[in-house]
């Protein structure tokens, strides 16, 4: 287990000191303000000193003399660009976004994963985990206190969190995936980083495999045009370089919103005017989907809709929300139902196949 960095405890300490001489200034009497400044000036002194040989990447490695030094570590590049130095052995984790969680899930690792955000939800073994709150401000004393060897960061992060934790001497592994085949090879930069190799190459095979499969069938097949529906009221949907707009394509599809703005916001009479061959939406409750698709009928513009008066709707998992390994099962569920004469020639499961099938639906899940 890698201990919080010296550097890091003089950081909060001198910030809460810091606090603290401010607060009391305004009515402490000399001897408290001699006290406060006095504590003020050694947290400095030592952030001075300390940040240096962090720096160097030495504070690691003599802080844990079990761990053999600073050559215990190794040094990656994060997919922004960034040189992270990572112990060898990883034993302590904290992810900063849902995606992040369910690949650290998805590859085994979940035991090491010591805490992430009020968000990651997936799997139900995230909900138990500590939190250290939400993924634009975490809590940084928070994450300091779970010791993590760690820390796992993506684009929706703040560039401000990043630094703020590099400072203090927690290495971030920052990744940044926009599309389907982005989203794979995070997986295998994060089983890199968590020494987690043979697992990631394990889950990435699949992964491929079956997108492979999902080519083959579609080949030839003219592209459907589709409108994504990301939010009803404003209405949004994804940009054409967004991770959504590929998983879209891969699925036979191709979205009638071409922007590069990630989220658009979209006026009714615009979508009425494309008229795309189907509405899709994602949610995680099939239920509530229907029932809110219903309540659209009755409303002025989507009632124009051709899509929806032919009931050319589907509802996906929201798997496809996150750039994670469950994105492939809602890319084939979307491919099965924009081009069900790609899929008419596939067998009903026999029961000997019934393992098979079930192993396959858990790694989509």
């Amino acid at each position: 287990m890698r201990p919080v960095s010296l550097a890091g405890l003089f950081y909060f300490g001198w910030r809460e000191s810091n606090m603290g001489f401010e607060f009391i200034s305004r009515g402490a009497n000399d001897a408290d303000l001699k006290r406060r400044k006095m504590l003020r000036s050694v947290f400095s002194l030592g952030i001075a000193l300390l940040l240096p040989l962090l720096c160097a990447g030495t504070i690691a490695g003599q802080a844990d003399p079990s761990r053999g030094g600073p050559s215990e570590t190794r040094e990656l590049t994060d997919e922004i660009g960034r040189k992270v130095r990572v112990p060898r052995e990883v034993d302590r984790v904290v992810s900063l976004a849902p995606n992040l969680t369910e690949i650290v899930f998805a590859l085994g690792d979940g035991e090491h994963l010591a805490g992430d955000t009020d968000y990651c939800d997936y799997p139900p073994e995230a909900l138990r985990k500590p939190h250290v709150g939400g993924t634009v401000n975490p809590n940084l004393e928070e994450i300091v206190a779970l010791m993590p060897d760690v820390v796992l960061a993506t684009s929706i992060n703040r560039r401000e969190t990043v630094n703020a934790l590099d400072r203090i001497g927690l290495p971030v592994f920052v990744t940044d995936p926009h599309s389907v085949d982005e989203m794979i090879a995070t997986v295998e930069h994060i089983g890199g980083a968590l020494g987690v190799e043979k697992s990631a190459a394990a889950l990435t095979g699949d992964l491929r495999a079956r997108l492979a499969d999902l080519d083959k069938r579609l080949a030839g097949a003219a592209p459907r045009r589709v409108f994504f529906v990301v939010w009803t009221s404003p209405l949004m949907s994804a940009g054409s370089n967004t991770f959504i707009a590929d998983a879209l394509r891969r699925a036979g599809g191709r979205s009638v919103i071409d922007t590069k703005a990630e989220w658009p916001h979209i006026s009714m009479e615009e979508i009425v005017r494309l008229q795309p061959e189907f509405l899709v939406f994602a949610n995680a409750n099939a239920g509530d989907a229907e029932r809110d698709i219903d309540e659209l009928r009755t409303r002025p513009g989507w009632r124009d809709l051709e899509a929806l008066r032919r009931g050319n709707v589907v509802v996906i998992s929201d798997s496809i929300n996150r750039p994670a390994p469950r994105m492939v099962g809602a890319i084939e569920q979307l491919a099965r139902a924009l081009h069900p004469e790609a899929f008419a020639a596939d067998a009903a499961p026999s029961p000997d196949s019934n393992s098979l099938v079930e192993e396959a639906c858990a790694c989509a899940r």
